[in-house]
């Protein structure tokens, strides 16, 4: 059983483990903090770069030799493999750890293993630990892993009676300053923002992150069918980030820089591109996370093809009555197959309301 000390741990491994979203990838946010054998804290750390050290080694460091006879409370199964760095279970049994505890098991087939090697190695090792916070703070990693295609966060901003426009299609602006500040702490987490050609066609955005200390610029993606949306001069292509523009695989795309397109094929049924083609193309590129800022119709595809993970809705506290809602056709023709949602969150942002929303999981025989 874990100690008040540990608990407290890795509550502040969690904490640590934060500080690395948006620049892991496409590695997983992890904390770890070091108790020395007398149960106080002796170093801490977190993974704060692909390629760099992983958190075990940056909390290793800082206890340095207190670490010996220990305890190490790590947010994820320490990983058993050799890639850029070294394996953090071996480092952990060098280290003379006594006792692991983490909280989510390793599901990379080239990772896990760690708890196993720690063991035979004579060290105590627990699982499970405040597990849920965990993988609430590593939902994205987890779930790209998991299904093999990047977790997707659609975002949309409406009025209270659900419109994202006014009838004669203006749009700036229903949400308030703060929320669209929050909007750009999203982008500094995602690997990619994906728009339609609506968006990119009507608003021209140029889909970089601001405001945000120390962010790395997200992939730009433009999911423009027809390749008629991006023009030369865009701002998506103004160079200040990296940008994909997916065409049909039979689009006319010449006046489009050629290093800028994707070429996937279009969807069985309805006008747009394979959802699933879409995803599997960006999960090659090490995209493991997708902020979905696109209009209702591509948001409607991706809830038809059931790849929307998340859902943050900016609730604005203004009434329009007239012109169009969040989300298009999404393939759903009767209350019975409605995507039933779990809120999560809800937060004031200013004046507007934030609601954090995911699916819930269908029952079996349903």
């Amino acid at each position: 059983m874990a100690t008040a000390a540990e608990r407290t741990a890795m509550r502040r491994a969690i904490t640590l483990a934060a500080r690395g979203l948006g620049v892991t990838s496409p590695n997983p946010v992890v904390g770890c903090v070091i108790l020395d054998a007398a149960g106080e804290q002796a170093g801490e750390g977190f993974h704060q770069r692909a390629g760099g050290p992983h958190a075990e080694i940056h909390a290793l460091r800082a206890a340095g030799e207190r670490a010996r006879g220990g305890t190490a409370l790590v947010t994820l199964e320490p990983c058993n493999h050799t890639g850029r760095t070294g394996p953090c279970a071996q480092a952990l049994v060098e280290a003379g750890v006594r006792r692991v505890v983490y909280a989510v098991s390793d599901p990379n087939p080239q990772a896990t293993g760690g708890a196993d090697t720690l063991r035979a190695a004579g060290v105590q090792v627990e699982q499970g630990l405040l597990a849920d916070e965990a993988e609430a703070g590593n939902t994205a990693w987890l779930t790209s892993v998991r299904l093999g295609r990047p977790y997707v966060l659609w975002k949309y901003a409406a009025t209270l009676d659900g419109r994202i426009a006014a009838a004669d299609a203006t749009s700036r602006w229903i949400t308030s300053p703060e929320a669209r500040a929050d909007v750009h702490r999203l982008r500094a987490e995602a690997d990619a923002v994906v728009v339609g050609s609506g968006t990119a066609r009507t608003d021209d955005p140029q889909l970089g992150v601001r405001g945000v200390e120390g962010a790395v610029q997200p992939l730009r993606v433009v999911v423009d069918t027809g390749a008629t949306a991006v023009r030369p001069g865009a701002r998506v292509l103004d160079g200040s980030a990296p940008t994909l523009i997916a065409v049909a695989d039979d689009a006319e795309a010449g006046r489009l820089p050629e290093d800028a397109v994707l070429r996937l094929p279009r969807a069985a049924t309805g006008p747009g591109l394979d959802i699933g083609a879409l995803l599997a193309a960006l999960h090659t590129r090490g995209v493991r996370s997708v902020l979905l800022e696109g209009g209702p119709t591509l948001a409607g595809a991706f809830v038809a093809a059931g790849a929307v993970d998340t859902v943050v809705g900016y609730l604005a506290p203004v009434l329009l009555g007239a012109g169009p809602a969040a989300l298009a056709d999404a393939g759903i023709s009767t209350i019975s197959q409605a995507l039933r949602l779990d809120v999560t969150e809800t937060v004031r942002i200013g004046p507007d309301l934030r609601i954090t929303a995911v699916p819930v999981p269908a029952r079996k025989g349903n």
